[in-house]
């Protein structure tokens, strides 16, 4: 018989160990979260948790109405809706009487959302837009990163973490019987905020100039709001704090473990670790959308289906318009939520913002959601002939498609890559889930070879371009990184001031 083992999270609690002990083991636990995650545990926080527009929109506008010194808005759409316009006329009534507003969007987030005569708009009326790493000649890829996170700062005394954009399609239309998308976001006061505003700023000073000194500080003096501790986790590209977080998690979970997730594309060690839990007798669950508005994730997010339900994982597939929630939930001690999607673009290539909360009442809290929508799911199980069970039916996503873009496609790039190179280089065992993954790849690449074959120079000349592209770009780089130096280093071949390196692939801009 399996033993189950209690709650190993930093309180210990149910453990037999006590006095220093106890304490050390503490400290331990804090430390391992804190290290994994790259953020400290700030206690003293008021959290609440707020479910899809009808919860956040409000309270978001609420927030800017009463705002007296600054406004931070960062966001990866911001769209010119109904939705968008609502909120572009708050940011400038505030803007016209006197307070600070800064909103910085992502520019490939917001293609085809918002344009030029928008955010002259704003601009007119005193606010400060930035747009994060616009595409630029002579950085060909740094487009690829994108800033993903979605926050709201106001007067640095009360700030949201979420996963909405502001578009219409959040809202739905009740009128005409379309629902809202379903996400999640949290409202907080305390210490907290003042990490929010450092990570508001660390972003903004990347697209631009730095915030003023004045703008940096907490109102509130880092003041205590509630009982509540979290982390404040900011991921950068390459940092990958939340993907050592949510490892540590699903090592430490004793009895369940509930992931809500939008564009899930489980890498092989993150699906491990969900494996080894349930295995060792954890609940794990997996919340994932019945349809979605990228369809090539939702295919390559089933293709790893099967070895988590043979292992005991159980997954369901939401039945309404979107679930676009990032939200995770362990043993009713520890939550998360966020911008972070369970991929590899969310952990290690772009801007993400999240919350990890170690609350006990906050915890409950979100597990009582989890399941509430799990009464709008359908639970996908192994059969005896095809394999998955047949899904619900599906309802299409309203409104436009949200532009996760490069965010998703460079996680399904790893997916795909990861696939077709166990089975050229026997790297790992494949499994049946693999196949379908192996069909696209090698169907893709006997196209690609029948194009060249009858149009070789179809196929050339991009190629060509391409490369003197790239070696244009490298060479270009290299002369400007050569000059610098060069105005650097003293007469005497000394160097007379320390010279600031090249930022290469995610930065140029």
């Amino acid at each position: 018989m399996r033993r189950r083992r209690r709650s190993g999270w930093n309180h210990l609690a149910g453990s037999r160990l006590a006095g220093p002990a106890l304490g050390s083991l503490r400290t331990l636990g804090e430390q391992a979260l804190s290290r994994a995650a790259g953020a400290p545990l700030v206690p003293g926080n008021r959290v609440r948790l707020l479910r899809d527009a009808t919860e956040n929109y409000p309270a978001w506008l609420a927030a800017i109405e009463r705002a007296c010194r600054t406004v931070q808005l960062e966001t990866y759409i911001f769209a010119d809706d109904a939705v968008g316009n609502r909120f572009a006329d708050a940011l400038v009534a505030c803007a016209r009487r006197g307070v600070r507003v800064r909103v910085l969007h992502d520019w490939f987030g917001d293609r085809g959302e918002a344009g030029r005569r928008f955010w002259r708009r704003l601009e007119s009326a005193g606010v400060e837009v930035r747009a994060f790493n616009p595409f630029r000649f002579d950085a060909p890829l740094a487009w690829l990163r994108r800033d993903h996170r979605k926050s709201l700062v106001v007067d640095g005394r009360i700030g949201f973490v979420t996963g909405l954009c502001i578009a219409a399609r959040w809202e739905g239309a009740p009128d005409r019987g379309v629902p809202p998308w379903r996400d999640t976001g949290v409202e907080i006061e305390g210490p907290a905020v003042g990490d929010l505003v450092a990570a508001f700023a660390a972003v903004w000073a990347d697209a631009g100039s730095p915030l003023p000194p004045d703008d940096l500080s907490v109102s509130t003096g880092g003041a205590p709001a509630g009982e509540v501790a979290l982390r404040v986790v900011a991921t950068e590209p390459a940092t990958a704090g939340l993907y050592r977080l949510d490892q540590l998690v699903a090592a430490l979970a004793r009895r369940r473990l509930w992931i809500t997730d939008a564009y899930f594309i489980g890498v092989p060690s993150y699906a491990q670790a969900l494996r080894a839990a349930a295995g060792d007798g954890v609940d794990v669950r997996l919340l994932v959308p019945g349809t979605s508005d990228l369809g090539i994730v939702k295919r390559l997010g089933v293709a790893g289906y099967r070895p988590l339900l043979e292992s005991g994982v159980r997954v369901f597939e939401w039945n309404g318009p979107m679930l676009h929630a990032k939200t995770a939930v362990a043993d009713g001690r520890w939550a998360r939520v966020g911008s972070s999607n369970l991929n590899v673009a969310s952990w290690m290539g772009n801007w993400e913002l999240d919350v990890a909360v170690e609350d006990a009442g906050f915890a409950r809290e979100l597990e009582s959601v989890f399941e509430e929508d799990l009464r709008n799911a359908t639970e996908i199980v192994l059969g005896a002939t095809r394999g998955l069970r047949a899904h619900a039916p599906e309802h299409p996503a309203s409104g436009r498609r949200e532009r996760e873009g490069s965010a998703v496609a460079a996680a399904g790039a790893l997916r795909l890559g990861s696939a077709v190179g166990a089975a050229l280089g026997g790297r790992r065992v494949l499994g049946p889930a693999d196949g379908d993954v192996l069909a696209w790849a090698g169907v893709a690449l006997l196209c690609a070879a029948l194009v060249a074959a009858l149009f070789p120079r179809a196929v050339l000349v991009p190629v060509i371009a391409v490369q003197v592209w790239f070696g244009a770009t490298l060479v270009a780089r290299a002369i400007r990184m050569r000059r610098r130096r060069e105005r650097t280093e003293a007469p005497d071949g000394d160097v007379a001031g320390g010279s600031r390196p090249e930022d290469g692939g995610a930065a140029g801009r």
